[in-house]
């Protein structure tokens, strides 16, 4: 299976597992808008009451807090369902067979080399990245890189992927900075979906 096969796969496979928790989420989502929408009569019949003993002003002020408590349950529910899609996500990539796994750091590092002549900084506990696949990817650079590729004398504690390092530059593809820019970007949607 081709290295682009495998994250074609991993991306249909976490894009299916998104589906069906949204799914849920949004079956989860309407049955507490409706509890939310008898909360809100509730607060609106309370409010009125309260409203014709101390005026209009107070009336607003207890809607608006009312609606506010129940954006932010909106919100933290929003975001425990994305906190457990990347948590699965993880798994996923963390769990993948080891042949999987180096396609996978194959092809994330054929696209993150600059020059070719970068070190590769891997996690403490890294078996899979190693002598032999770091002169895989060398021989598949392209002529405009140089082929230089090798592993540095240093490990870090990355969970996963590695860090490119030319001079003092470094390209940090590490499992975890992936999953969190793929997550920044579903929350950008997640705000404007909130905010819209």
């Amino acid at each position: 299976m081709e290295a682009e096969q495998v994250i074609d796969k991993i991306l249909a496979d976490a894009g299916a597992e998104a589906e069906k928790i949204k799914t849920q989420a949004d079956e989860t989502e309407a049955a507490e808008n409706a509890k939310f929408d008898e909360q809100l009569d509730e607060h609106g019949k309370q409010t009125k009451a309260l409203a014709e003993k101390l005026g209009s002003e107070k009336k607003l002020h207890l809607l608006a807090a009312a609606r506010m408590d129940i954006s932010k349950e909106h919100l933290a529910e929003k975001c425990r369902i994305l906190d457990e899609v990347f948590d699965k996500a993880r798994q996923k990539l963390q769990s993948l067979p080891d042949d999987q796994y180096r396609q996978l750091v194959t092809s994330l590092m054929l696209e993150a080399v600059e020059t070719g002549d970068e070190e590769v900084i891997i996690d403490n506990d890294e078996k899979l990245i190693d002598a032999d696949l770091i002169k895989k990817v060398n021989s598949k650079l392209g002529p405009d890189r140089k082929g230089n590729l090798k592993l540095a004398g240093e490990k870090l504690k990355l969970g996963g992927g590695f860090i490119l390092r030319r001079g003092k530059i470094k390209n940090n593809v590490s499992l975890d900075v992936l999953l969190a820019q793929a997550r920044k970007e579903l929350e950008i949607d997640l705000a404007k979906d909130i905010f819209s």
